[in-house]
C-alpha cells in the first residue's frame, strides 16, 4: 500500500526536535502569546526576508483577518479564482464582502491574469490570489493591475510554502501573505495553525489586535476583534520543522521529476516554466476518465485524493450568493478531471516509481 500521505512517517525525522519543543512549552508554563510564538514569528518573517509575521489560529482565519485589516467597506468586491478551495471564498463572505470569481489558466490552474481586468468594477477593492498546488500565480501582471486600480492584495499561500515566481517568494509580493500550517502542508504543524506575513507595520499591529480580542494591552480593547491566536505548542512545533522546509521542498521536487521524466502521454501533467519554483504541495494530473483511474489505482494499493471534487460555485453553501454565475467552465473542467497522486516528504523514490508503473499500465 502506498498511501497518499502518511503524517506519522512524515514527522518521524523530526520526532526528537518536536519532543524538545513540547518539553520547552511544558516547562516554561507559557501556553498563549508567549516566547515560542514570538520566536516563530521572527523566524518565519526572516525566512521570507520580510519584516513581520503574525501567528494566527489557522489558514482561514489568516485570510479573514487579512481582509479585516484592509478595512474594506462591507459589500465591496474581492476578486478570487473560480477553482480555489472554498476557504478563500468563505473568508470573503465572512467579512461581508462579495466574491467575484475569475476563471483560471487551464495550464497553471492559477487565476488567469488576462481575465482579471474585465472583472473589475468601481466596487472592486481587493484581489485574493491563490497559489494553488504549490505554484505561484503570474504575479508581474497581477501586480500591475493591483497598482493601476489601487487594490489591496491578499495572497492565499496555504499550499505554497517556499514557492517563488521570478525569484520572489509567495506571500511577499506586497500586501498580506496568508499561510495555513495544517498538518499536511509543506510546513505542517501537529494541529491547526496559520500566519500572516506583511511588510507594513500598521497592518502588523492591526493583525495582532484583531487576533486577540482587539486588544494591544490586556483588558483594553481598541477595536472589534476575535480570538484567533496561534498557540505556543504549535509555534514550537513549527519552529522545530522550519529549518528543514527547503529540504522537504527539494524532496518533493525530486519526486515530481520522476513523474515528469517517466509518465507517458495519456496524462496532462503540471506545466513547467523556468520563471517558477514549484513546491508541489499537490502533484495533480488530469485525465478524462479520472474516477475510473482513481478506482484502478486504489485496486493497486495506491492512495489518491481529488482536489477538489466540487467547484466552489456548485457547493450547496454558496447557493444564492450574490455575484456568482451559474457556470465557470474552466473550473468545472479542472474539478472534473484532476487527480492528486502521492508526492510527499514521506514518500521514497522507489514508491513513486511504483506509482509511475501503475499509471503507465492504466
Amino acid at each position: 500500500m502506498i498511501p497518499y500521505e502518511n503524517l506519522k512517517r512524515l514527522n518521524t525525522p523530526f520526532i526528537n526536535k518536536l519532543k524538545q519543543g513540547f518539553d520547552k512549552v511544558l516547562d516554561n508554563g507559557y501556553y498563549i502569546l508567549g516566547p515560542e510564538l514570538e520566536a516563530f514569528e521572527k523566524e518565519y518573517a526572516a525566512w521570507h526576508n520580510i519584516p513581520y509575521c503574525v501567528g494566527i489560529s489557522n489558514g482561514l482565519d489568516a485570510l479573514i483577518l487579512s481582509l479585516k485589516a484592509c478595512d474594506i467597506p462591507e459589500g465591496s468586491e474581492v476578486i478570487v479564482p473560480s477553482n480555489t478551495y472554498i476557504a478563500s471564498i468563505l473568508a470573503i463572505l465572512n467579512c461581508q464582502l462579495v466574491p467575484v470569481l475569475v476563471e483560471p489558466d487551464l495550464a497553471t490552474y492559477n487565476i488567469d491574469p488576462d481575465k482579471i481586468e474585465e472583472a473589475i468594477t468601481p466596487n472592486t477593492k481587493a484581489i485574493m490570489v491563490v497559489h494553488l498546488y504549490g505554484k505561484c500565480c503570474q504575479m508581474d501582471k497581477i501586480l500591475a493591475i493591483k497598482e493601476q486600480y489601487n487594490l489591496f492584495l491578499i495572497e492565499d499561500c496555504a499550499q505554497a510554502h517556499g514557492a517563488t515566481f521570478k525569484g520572489t517568494l509567495a506571500g511577499t509580493f506586497g500586501g498580506f501573505g496568508a499561510f495555513s500550517f495544517y498538518p499536511t502542508k509543506n510546513l505542517g504543524a501537529l494541529g491547526d495553525a496559520g500566519a500572516v506575513i506583511c511588510d507594513d507595520e500598521t497592518h502588523k499591529n492591526t493583525l495582532m489586535q484583531l487576533r486577540n480580542y482587539g486588544s494591544e494591552r490586556k483588558y483594553y480593547n481598541d477595536i472589534i476583534g476575535y480570538n484567533n491566536r496561534l498557540d505556543e505548542m504549535q509555534a514550537a512545533f513549527l519552529s522545530a520543522k522550519l529549518p528543514y522546509l527547503e529540504e522537504m521542498n527539494a524532496h518533493r521536487n525530486k519526486l515530481a521529476k520522476l513523474y515528469f521524466d517517466n509518465l507517458n502521454d495519456q496524462f496532462i501533467l503540471p506545466v513547467q516554466d523556468a520563471d517558477y519554483y514549484d513546491v508541489f504541495h499537490i502533484f495533480n494530473i488530469r485525465h478524462p476518465k479520472r474516477d475510473d483511474l482513481q478506482n484502478y489505482l486504489a485496486e493497486k494499493g495506491i492512495g489518491t485524493v481529488i482536489h477538489y471534487p466540487v467547484a466552489p460555485h456548485q457547493q450547496k453553501a454558496l447557493a444564492g450568493v450574490k455575484g456568482l454565475k451559474k457556470s465557470y467552465p474552466i473550473a468545472e473542467e479542472i474539478h472534473k478531471t484532476t487527480l492528486s497522486i502521492p508526492c510527499s516528504f514521506c514518500h521514497t523514490e522507489d514508491e513513486i516509481m511504483q506509482v509511475v508503473e501503475a499509471l503507465n499500465n492504466y
